[in-house]
């Protein structure tokens, strides 16, 4: 009979072992990043430091001994993107650095000879287990009721999940950073603002916000500028979350929100129309449908503000972007279906619809800076999100977030706002400069002083309505 030593000796054969080979295999895997700005912490808790002379701008975690081989077979990003969400690996530090690199590591046939001896440690391991939040939609694509299955499964985290990571008023889109010390809420604040100067909103006009998320925006414009808005989503939780706030503000009489779908309007005209990072849910082919519509709510005269993500290079069109590439880890589990039109494609079916473009303005920059934001704000909140949601799905979203970062710091992507006009007769009644409309007067009030004065004269009474099919 074995004694407990020669028995303890035996099971140290294997993770001496294991050690071995993963050393040896991270040396071929990354020897193409050149002196590493960053450490290694092996299962064991051995710890590789950093180049010489160079401070480590995050740790990479291996957390067993199959993990390299989780990592890099079969061979792809996304079984790199979920062997993270299963907890194969791990970074502390600076994810999206740690992601930038992604392109420099190399599988062929070198790379993989030097995983081979790892084979044994993964079959030692179960099997890796099926990730349950990939999305499983159905019918045809960006029909009515398959966007709304698509936006439910983004937002099944729920609303206290993104009250964890979001500013005060939960904005769910680009900030806009005047310094780029300002912090996330000034941020999102000078962005609101910088929409209704662009929009011109003036005391009584009937804004429409489609795509509004927890109305930050239509509650914006209503205390800050007089208008009369109503928000549109297919987010019963938003819509839920944001009448609540509306509620609490006051505004009740002059903003709402309705869970309904943008082709479902009907019988309304607005003054301005705004849509905030909803464009990449419409589909590139529904992109005629979608600007038809905003031109038909318009009246004449009237503008309509579409910020969204685009591709920033042009890309094989089977490979719009790396983060809405169809079958890859973000059509799979964050944005199902969703599609980065190009810039040229939005401006095309605008005009074809009978708008007409009057400016662009990229706020790539801006976006990367608001994605930090949202990554350190949600690592600092980790145990109540994996609480609210699970590991998994807490690990999808800080990969998630620190990938759109590094396309946005890399200009893959990028995000324009464009402000087009309905013309009247010709006329589009902007001014002759790129002068933005004045700030209304300090905290906001003066708008609401003469808002009673602007609605008689325009004959509006309270928030318009929507005559809408069920979402």
């Amino acid at each position: 009979m074995a004694t407990p030593a020669r028995a303890l000796e035996r099971h140290r054969i294997p993770a001496a072992s294991d050690t071995r080979s993963t050393l040896r295999a991270l040396e071929v895997l990354l020897a193409p990043l050149g002196p590493r700005d960053f450490a290694v912490r092996l299962w064991t808790g051995e710890t590789l430091p950093p180049a010489a002379g160079l401070e480590a701008r995050f740790v990479l975690v291996l957390t067993h001994p199959a993990s390299l081989l989780r990592m890099f077979w079969p061979p792809g990003e996304l079984t790199l993107a979920e062997s993270f969400v299963r907890g194969d690996w791990d970074v502390e530090g600076d994810l999206v650095h740690a992601i930038s690199l992604r392109d420099r590591l190399r599988v062929g046939p070198r790379e993989l000879l030097a995983l081979a001896p790892l084979a044994t440690a993964l079959f030692r391991r179960a099997s890796a287990a099926p990730l349950a939040r990939a999305a499983h939609l159905r019918g045809g694509k960006h029909t009515p009721h398959r966007d709304a299955e698509a936006v439910r499964h983004h937002y099944e985290a729920g609303n206290d999940f993104y009250a964890l990571w979001l500013d005060a008023r939960m904005v769910y889109s680009c900030a806009y950073f005047e310094e780029p010390t300002r912090s996330l809420d000034e941020a999102q604040e000078a962005k609101l603002e910088l929409v209704c100067r662009k929009l011109r909103l003036a005391p009584g006009d009937r804004l429409l916000d489609i795509g509004c998320g927890w109305g930050g925006l239509v509650t914006w414009a209503a205390e800050r500028h007089g208008v009369s808005a109503l928000g549109i989503t297919l987010s019963p939780a938003q819509a839920a979350l944001a009448r609540e706030r509306i509620a609490a503000r006051g505004l009740g009489d002059r903003c709402r929100v309705e869970v309904a779908d943008y082709r479902a309007l009907s019988g309304e005209r607005f003054d301005k129309l705004v849509s905030v990072g909803m464009v990449e849910h419409v589909g590139v082919a529904r992109l005629e449908t979608y600007f038809r519509q905003a031109f038909g709510l318009l009246r004449p005269g009237g503008l309509f503000l579409n910020h969204g993500i685009s591709p920033a290079v042009p890309r094989d069109h089977g490979l719009r972007s790396r983060l809405l590439r169809v079958g890859g880890f973000v059509q799979k589990y964050v944005f199902p279906d969703g599609e980065l039109p190009f810039l040229h494609e939005t401006a095309a079916a605008a005009v074809a619809a009978g708008l007409e473009l009057r400016d662009v303005e990229s706020l790539r920059e801006h976006y990367a800076l608001t994605l930090r934001h949202w990554i350190s704000r949600l690592e600092r909140r980790s145990e109540e999100a994996q609480r609210l949601v699970g590991p998994a799905a807490y690990r999808i979203w800080r990969l998630y977030m620190a990938g759109a970062a590094d396309d946005f710091d890399r200009a893959q992507n990028t995000v324009f706002q464009a402000l087009y006009v309905k013309p009247s007769r010709g006329a589009s009644g902007l001014p002759l400069t790129r002068t933005l409309a004045a700030a209304p007067p300090q905290g906001g009030r003066g708008p609401l002083i003469r808002r009673a004065a602007g609605l008689a004269e325009n004959g509006a009474a309270g928030a318009p309505s929507v005559r809408a099919g069920a979402a």
